[in-house]
């Protein structure tokens, strides 16, 4: 039996704003903030919550945590993407372009043994990095990096930004790729993952 179909209005709602804002945070909201998304108390969020868990569409990562809910996948299993490679082409000097067909999978872009989410970037200060408005970037779910890195940082106020990543002495510095724009300095910040690669709708 399919336990989607048995979920009541609230439960289908509670679960597409936990998909929305972990696909836009890069991690789960609180029962606080779905019960101030929705206008009810806690304790009837919890109580959904609870249900959730219970048909099998959500799960806790860890006890004890305030930021634990886990979407559960469909066990559906989904028709893998794919494109043809037909060749070769030079960026610098010109070669021949020679059609020799290949396919790519493009469930090959994500690393198996790494844990790896995606979010679709807002706003233009990555932009000479090749970040754009509109890009969707693939992120390892890590809580370092190494200085240079482009991270997901959920600053003090719990706003989500996406920077360059740099551990200064006594301070870290969110670092823009846009010339316009000035570092952000923090004393400490939440790394919530580390970009790997961009992929861009045209």
């Amino acid at each position: 039996m399919n336990q989607r179909a048995a979920l009541t209005r609230r439960q289908h709602q509670i679960l597409d704003y936990l998909k929305s804002y972990t696909e836009e945070t890069g991690m789960a909201p609180t029962l606080e903030e779905i019960a101030a998304n929705f206008g009810v108390n806690k304790v009837t969020i919890f109580g959904h919550i609870g249900e959730l868990e219970r048909k099998g569409v959500i799960e806790r990562a860890g006890k004890g945590l305030s930021r634990a809910l886990r979407v559960v996948e469909d066990d559906a299993p989904r028709s893998a993407a794919s494109v043809s490679i037909l060749g070769r082409i030079a960026a610098g000097s010109p070669i021949q372009a020679v059609e020799d067909p290949e396919t790519l999978d493009l469930c090959d872009l994500i690393p198996k043994d790494r844990d790896v989410y995606a979010l679709r970037v807002k706003g233009d200060s990555m932009i000479e990095d090749a970040i754009r408005d509109g890009d969707i970037v693939l992120v390892e779910r890590r809580e370092t990096a190494r200085n240079g890195e482009t991270v997901v940082a959920v600053l003090e106020d719990e706003e989500v930004t996406l920077k360059r990543f740099y551990k200064e002495a006594g301070r870290i510095r969110l670092q823009p790729a846009n010339s316009s724009m000035g570092p952000i300095y923090v004393d400490d910040v939440q790394v919530r993952g580390v970009v790997i690669g961009v992929l861009r709708q045209f």
